[in-house]
This record gives C-alpha cells, sequence and structure tokens, in this order.
C-alpha cells in the first residue's frame, strides 16, 4: 500500500449502480463496480488505490446498497466498518452523495471532499491526485463546488457534457473554469456539435467540495433531501440509525446530483481533467483495454475467426472459445451460463433485456458472477 499522507481531505466513494449494461457479467448480485474487468483488483479497489495516497483509511466512506455492505467491507478490509453505509433503497446520486457528505461533515468536519463514483478507470493515478488537491484547495479558497470535465475524444450521444465558461485560475498546470451549464446527453448530431465546438466537456461525475457549501445548495434546490437527511447526522453510530436512515431515505425522489443541484447552483466551477478517464459505462467502453488481433477483434479469452472483423469477445471461463465467421462489429460475452450476442450499434438495449428478463416469469435467475 503506498504511503498515504495527512492531507486533511476526506472521500466519498458511491458505489451504489447496478451495472445493467454490462450483464451477463455484471448481475444485480454482484454489479460491474465490484468485478474484476482488469487487472487483478475490482474496480472498486482500483477507486480506493487511487484515493489511497492523498488519504487515510478512516476519512473513506462508501456509499452503496444495503444488499453490498459486507461485500464492499470484505474488499476493502482497510476502512472501518463504520465507514460502509449502506442505503435502503436506491434513490440515485443525490441521496448518496448528501448522505456521505453529512456523515463526513460529523465524523471529520468541514474538510474539503472528494466525491467519487466506484467505478470508473482513471490514470495516471498522480495526476487525478494532484487535480484533487488543487480542487479541494479552491473549494477551501472560494468557496466553490468544482466538478471535472474531461475531453471529448468521440461525438459521445452516452455522456453527459459540461460547458466551460471563462479561465479563473491556473494551478499547477492544472487549468480551472466557470462552468456555464450542464448538459445531458445529447443526439449524435449535437454530440459532433460539441466536439468541433471546443467549449463542452464530457462530465466526469466527480466532484469537490466542502460540506458547508454543498449541503447549503441541497437545502436551497433539495429541500426534502436536506431536511430529511441532515437529521440524521445526530443518530450517526446509534441504536436508531437503520430505522432512522430507513425512514429518512424511502420518501425521496429519484434524482441525481446534477439535476438536483448542480444546473442551478452558481457555485459550480470545472477543471479540465488532463489524465485518462473512462466511465466504463458499457461494452463499448472495454474495447480498448482488449488485446487485438490481426483482424481487428478486440479480444478477452479464445477465438478462433474467420473472415471475422471489428468485434469484441470477453470470455469468463478460462476454457471458453468463440468462434466466428463472416460476421463483423458485434459484441460476444460468454458469462456463466449466458451467452450474449448484439450489433455495437446496438449496446444501449442490453439494459431493456435485463430489465425484461428480470420481470417475466421464470427468468429472474442470473448468471453467476463472472
Amino acid at each position: 500500500m503506498p504511503k498515504r499522507s495527512k492531507t486533511d481531505i476526506g472521500v466519498v466513494i458511491v458505489a451504489g449502480g447496478s451495472g445493467t449494461r454490462f450483464w451477463p457479467l455484471s448481475t444485480p448480485d454482484r454489479p460491474k463496480q465490484f468485478l474484476t474487468l482488469f487487472g487483478d483488483r475490482s474496480m472498486l479497489q482500483e477507486t480506493f488505490d487511487r484515493v489511497a495516497p492523498i488519504v487515510p483509511a478512516e476519512r473513506v466512506l462508501v456509499v452503496t446498497g444495503a444488499r453490498f455492505v459486507e461485500l464492499v467491507r470484505s474488499q476493502l478490509p482497510e476502512l472501518p466498518a463504520e465507514n460502509v453505509i449502506g442505503e435502503p433503497v436506491p434513490r440515485d446520486t443525490a441521496a448518496a452523495m448528501t448522505l456521505g457528505t453529512i456523515l463526513c461533515h460529523k465524523r471529520f468536519g468541514d474538510i474539503p471532499l472528494l466525491i467519487v463514483p466506484a467505478d470508473h478507470v482513471i490514470k495516471p493515478a498522480d495526476l487525478f491526485q494532484k487535480t484533487v488537491l488543487s480542487a479541494a484547495r479552491a473549494a477551501v479558497e472560494d468557496g466553490a463546488i468544482y466538478t471535472f470535465g474531461t475531453t471529448p475524444t468521440w461525438p459521445s450521444s452516452s455522456y453527459g457534457y459540461i460547458e466551460c465558461g471563462p479561465h479563473v485560475r491556473s494551478d499547477k498546470k492544472i487549468e480551472h473554469f466557470e462552468l456555464v451549464r450542464f448538459k445531458e446527453k445529447p443526439d449524435l448530431v449535437t454530440a459532433r456539435n460539441y466536439l468541433e465546438d471546443g467549449r463542452f466537456y464530457w462530465n466526469s461525475g466527480i466532484f469537490v467540495w466542502t460540506p458547508e457549501v454543498i449541503l447549503e445548495e441541497v437545502r436551497d434546490y433539495l429541500p426534502e433531501h436536506y431536511s430529511r437527511l441532515a437529521s440524521l447526522a445526530d443518530l450517526d453510530g446509534s441504536k436508531r440509525w437503520k430505522k432512522a436512515l430507513k425512514e429518512a431515505f424511502e420518501p425521496l425522489k429519484k434524482i441525481s446530483i446534477d439535476f438536483g443541484v448542480m444546473e442551478h447552483s452558481g457555485r459550480v466551477r470545472m477543471i479540465r481533467a488532463d489524465f485518462d478517464w473512462n466511465d466504463v459505462g458499457g461494452w463499448l467502453a472495454i474495447e480498448s483495454f482488449l488485446e487485438e488481433d490481426e483482424s481487428g477483434n478486440r479480444v478477452r479469452g479464445e477465438i478462433q475467426s474467420h473472415d471475422a472483423a471489428g468485434n469484441i469477445v470477453y470470455c469468463t471461463g478460462s476454457g471458453d472459445t468463440v468462434a466466428l465467421v463472416g460476421v463483423k462489429d458485434l459484441v460476444v460475452v460468454r458469462a456463466g451460463a449466458y451467452t450474449l450476442v448484439m450489433h455495437k450499434d446496438r449496446t444501449e438495449e442490453v439494459k431493456k433485456l435485463v430489465n425484461r428478463m428480470i420481470h417475466s416469469t421464470g427468468a429472474k435467475k442470473q448468471p453467476p458472477p463472472g
């Protein structure tokens, strides 16, 4: 484990996603943040590894679904048990991030916090750490809320975008800007326009803020979230905690922090993130991480092919072999008892398939984790 500094920041890792776009590898019982897609560490573990050099484990909280609390603790034994917080019901990122912030504020004071999803690939780690610390300093000095914008490399209609405004400061080659607006996932034509414009960046979903500033914004723009969740601070660690948490969470509407707060706040700034970022949002996102054969197929596992090109093949079993003849631009996944075949142009539709399978009679059985 890298030596940790005593930098006064805290971290909230948000690990509540369902990962349905990665079916059949990702399942409701083991979403993608708990899977080992690359290397020998899960995505959750790799997220912790990235922040460990700049914050002690005692100031890292993980907010996850209640059913995953023990899984998180088993994957991150470095964390105190009480630092793994289980949401009784999923209520999207506004609730998860507000809850994590309230608990950090109660336990650690008004120190800057990094709020980071558990299922991103970010490299190099040292540049990410420098960027976080730069945002933390500015959040304290200026009372700003920071998000990280990553430079788009293709006209993606799968990512949200943020529009960059005037430059406000430089910090050792880390550039800070005002933020003009958030834009949800665009159509392809709009995404192309964003790419050509140069002012639009992918919304990474990573934030840095101080508790007092963000909680003021939550109070103004999501008053029910604030009133219900802020009262939990005094019950942290008590016997009444689980019951109170459930009572507070269940009535909340599902809403993201972007929709609920960021789109309304005048305090939000953007740092241009110069590190490599990938939210691994679906099967196309892993293409660059897989080995390429002479026909341009990207492969994990064994493949035999004839006149087949540009396919993605992912196998979890050591003895699995996929044979392809005369096909191109397919995604083929073998995981446990399930095989998924789809065209690259329709990967977003796997969510619809999974939802139908889960709700269909006799189709609730999910494959074992790969």
